[in-house]
């Protein structure tokens, strides 16, 4: 059979009752996860994990791949709605989701959302179906040098992120690596500054860092409003419908195919990179579609473009990760790592050999993508109900209960109060970054590629203590060297946005006179 014949054949598989209940139901627990505030897309999968031990792999995955379409589309209504993102990767999605609601347009501001994502979504599927088997015989020639070289130019891919202030970014990104040196090296496991404390000796665990950093950081502004006031995110008395005209919606997406296309790009090229995850996608993709908007002063005020540019990137970085898994073995994101763990436990390796040795799980994975898009369209708009009494909820019942699900879920993993300890102490960090306006992504992007970083380069310099081959490997050289146009890339658009704000403050006083 054909490639195309193959995937047809999966997805009426998939269509099956057996396959398709898991897919649902996992889609379904994945918009909820994503829109509560602070229940994470990695939390939820988490949570599924449990009920998958007695189905077939396929099924399993089937219910984890549906959480995660789910959830990366779910974490945007809240992030419309009321103005805190469900999940890290609804982030950019405030920007312009919010004040769209604001303006008496929440359905609208939902709605660019959701088929943002589908659209973003379907065109990733194209990549993953296409792109994955070159992949995998790409990652045959990969050792320790391309490795290093690869997670080096998924740091400088970020470079964008820096904000207004590049040392701040820097700092930022530096204090994620000194994260990583706490516990145990990643290659002889030997304990590093742990000051003698028995609690540090595993390390600070990503998700209670993510949690503290994220969540309760960008909540504490909130708080501290409480007490002057304690309105609901949108009046409860003003009749609010989610109603809006689907074309009119299209419209706003479509008509815009360059920058649709290039968020989508970003996307992908972002879930390949290994640990960066949707945070950094939708972040990333706002900030080049408000680069090369013709009107970037209207972003931030509730426009279709910032909306569509992190829906449509967010999407596609789902792909780009399952890319990665199915490919190079090497998770491109924490949720992608619980089904990687979901996979081992079932005898079955993800990674070059991958789609040859396991074809029916392989094309299944694909086909469970696909029908997972419409299935996460379906779900949201029968529960356009329920978005609606979340949005007329006052923050000072809103918030409390956000927090507690972020206590809960920092202790869930683990079972055990460290979690909650670590949860606390990156509350403090972060909250005082904010307050610093140092930017949060790049923190969360070293601690995910730190130990990755140091354990590759340890591998490849006791292999061949000659350090010029890190330049001489054709892979390694050439990501090296994407690094190096990457930053430079970064730069030239910094400053050229620097330029475009003093021409504008130039002419904002010449008509003063």
């Amino acid at each position: 059979m054909s490639h195309y014949e193959l995937l047809l054949a999966h997805i009426g598989t998939v269509l099956h009752l057996q396959y398709l209940v898991p897919l649902i139901a996992g889609t379904v627990a994945g918009v909820i996860g994503g829109a509560l505030p602070g229940v994470t897309i990695t939390m939820t999968v988490i949570m599924v994990l449990p009920f998958t031990f007695g189905l077939d792999p396929l099924q399993g995955l089937a219910a984890m791949i549906g959480v995660y379409v789910g959830g990366s589309a779910g974490g945007s209504i809240t992030a419309s709605l009321i103005g805190i993102p469900g999940t890290p990767s609804a982030v950019a999605t405030i920007f312009d989701g919010f004040p769209m609601t604001k303006k008496g347009e929440a359905g609208r501001s939902i709605w660019v959302g959701v088929w943002s994502a589908l659209i973003g979504g379907a065109l990733g599927g194209i990549f993953l179906i296409e792109l994955t088997g070159p992949f995998a015989s790409l990652a045959l020639e990969f050792g320790p040098w391309e490795f290093f070289s690869l997670f080096i130019f998924a740091l400088t891919m970020v470079a964008g992120l820096v904000g207004k202030s590049v040392t701040k970014g820097l700092l930022s990104g530096i204090i994620g690596l000194v994260v990583t040196v706490v516990g145990p090296d990643p290659i002889m496991g030997v304990q590093r500054f742990t000051l003698g404390i028995h609690e540090l000796e595993g390390g600070f665990p990503f998700l209670p860092v993510l949690i503290g950093i994220f969540a309760f950081a960008q909540l504490m502004p909130d708080v501290e409003t409480i007490g002057t006031s304690a309105q609901p995110a949108v009046d409860p008395n003003k009749k609010v419908s989610l109603k809006v005209s689907h074309l009119s919606v299209l419209w706003d997406i479509v008509c815009r195919p360059f920058m649709l296309l290039w968020v989508t790009f970003i996307g992908i090229v972002i879930g390949v990179l290994p640990a960066i995850g949707g945070s950094a996608a939708n972040i990333m993709a706002y900030d080049q579609a408000k680069k090369f908007s013709r009107r970037p002063e209207k972003f931030g005020t509730g426009i279709p473009e910032g909306i569509v540019a992190s829906e449509a990137s967010n999407s596609a970085n789902v792909a780009g990760s399952l890319m990665m898994i199915m490919a190079f073995g090497i998770p491109g994101d924490a949720v992608t790592a619980v089904m990687m763990g979901a996979l081992t436990m079932h005898g079955i390796q993800p990674g070059p050999l991958f789609i040859s040795q396991h074809p029916k799980i392989a094309y299944g994975i694909y086909a469970a993508y696909l029908v997972a898009l419409p299935l996460m369209v379906a779900v949201i708009w029968a529960g356009s109900r329920a978005w609606i009494r979340i949005i007329t909820m006052p923050k000072s019942m809103l918030i409390p209960i956000v927090l507690v699900l972020c206590v809960i879920g920092a202790y869930a993993l683990s079972n055990s109060m460290n979690g909650v300890y670590v949860l606390a102490l990156f509350c403090v960090i972060g909250y005082a970054m904010v307050k610093a306006r140092i930017p949060l992504a790049p923190l969360i992007i070293g601690v995910v590629l730190g130990d990755q970083i140091e354990a590759n380069l340890i591998q490849a310099v006791a292999t061949d203590a000659n350090p010029w081959l890190f330049l001489t490997r054709p892979i390694s050289g050439g990501l090296l060297l994407a690094s190096v146009a990457s930053i430079a890339f970064a730069v030239w658009q910094h400053r050229r946005e620097n330029r475009r704000l003093a021409k504008a403050a130039e002419e904002e006083v010449d008509t003063d006179f």
